[in-house]
């Protein structure tokens, strides 16, 4: 009984928007001790009739005010950029919130049966007195609190809403650029396995079982925005050993990669189309020596990706003017890395006549559950 209870009075505050009146009530109690400079001074006033009157005259007319200003101008006028008519408006309801405060400054003195300028020293004793220096200041303060709140809430929500609908938005193009990648590579793969059929069929044999491991990792094993370190490594390995099947003696391969950390992860697939970008620059001329050097290093939580090959010269300059040899992969790759990592790498690609090179800097993350494991351990 006693755990619902808070519970309980929370619900029934919320339902009947009773902490709004709690709100105004003691944001008045607070003007007017300031106003008055004496707290016990107000306290004895609010246990009298009249100052009773002049309590609630305050909390009821500005809350009414305030709230029409949130709940009405604001969704008809300022949220539809209708600036002029929200501005008089709001004048206007400031002016009408004190005008009724006024008036209601001589209920409180009938009720005290005195002079309501007797009563508060008013001087002059005119109601444009107590409308400037009384009514008017304070419904100014409660309409700028009130405002203030409202915009600030207002604020907040549309930023969430942004940050919601941003994140979609990655998650959707990341899932895009994805699938856009996934086609491309087994296109790729396919037709040289396709080329091998018929000129070296036990090496197109041994390519398609390496392609259906590949394949099963694709489809599988790497469908988390992040996937282990040493599983991507592997992956990429195999990858070069399929391209390579299909290269005479004259290509020479380099590959150094680094004993893994257990615990950090990348994002899938984000290595690979530099790697495929480099076999498709190689000569197609089986006379020329091609070479591909790979050497992949791991600085603390930071991956140094180095790339280089022997350039397909005779191909970049037979392309017709504005194609991009191989542009669909990178420009993919450099997007993710743009949305996955986007304080936290550095690309350099560099296209020469004879050779190109690609250096990328990653800060990797380590996975959670593995770092706990090793604190628990």
């Amino acid at each position: 009984m006693s755990t619902n209870t808070p519970m309980s009075v929370l619900a029934f505050l919320e339902r009947y928007k009773i902490h709004h009146i709690l709100f105004w009530a003691g944001y008045h109690f607070t003007w007017w001790t300031i106003f008055s400079g004496d707290v016990t001074e107000v306290f004895e006033s609010v246990t009298k009739p009249h100052g009773i009157v002049k309590y609630l005259g305050y909390v009821v007319y500005q809350a009414l005010g305030v709230y029409f200003c949130l709940y009405v101008l604001i969704p008809r006028f300022l949220q539809k950029g209708r600036y002029v008519l929200f501005l008089t408006s709001t004048l206007a309801t400031i002016l009408a919130m004190t005008a009724l405060i006024t008036v209601n400054y001589f209920v409180v003195g009938a009720v005290a049966n005195m002079s309501v300028y007797d009563l508060y020293n008013f001087s002059p004793r005119s109601p444009l007195t107590i409308f400037k220096h009384n009514a008017l200041p304070s419904c100014v303060g409660a309409m700028t609190l009130g405002m203030s709140i409202k915009l600030t809430k207002n604020w907040v929500a549309s930023q969430k809403r942004q940050q919601a609908l941003e994140k979609e938005k990655l998650e959707t193009e990341l899932k895009f650029l994805k699938s856009q990648f996934n086609p491309h590579f087994l296109f790729n793969t396919i037709n040289s396995i396709f080329v091998l059929i018929n000129k070296n069929p036990e090496m197109a044999s041994e390519s398609l079982i390496k392609f259906s491991s590949l394949l099963r990792y694709q489809l599988y094993e790497c469908n988390s925005a992040k996937i282990p370190l040493k599983n991507e490594l592997a992956y990429i390995e195999s990858f070069m050993e399929l391209e390579s099947l299909r290269q005479n003696q004259n290509f020479e391969l380099k590959v150094h990669l680094p004993k893994v950390i257990e615990g950090l992860t990348i994002a899938p697939f984000i290595l690979i189309p530099f790697i495929e970008n480099a076999f498709k620059h190689l000569s197609e001329d089986r006379k020329l020596k091609k070479w591909i050097n790979l050497n992949i290093q791991l600085q603390g939580d930071e991956l140094v990706f180095e790339l280089a090959n022997s350039a397909n010269f005779e191909l970049q300059h037979s392309l017709p003017e504005g194609v991009v040899y191989g542009g669909l992969g990178l420009r993919n790759v450099k997007r993710r890395l743009v949305i996955i990592y986007p304080e936290d790498h550095t690309l350099i690609v560099t296209k020469g006549e004879d050779m190109h090179t690609v250096k990328l800097q990653l800060k990797l993350q380590k996975e959670i559950q593995e770092a706990l494991k090793k604190v628990g351990g």
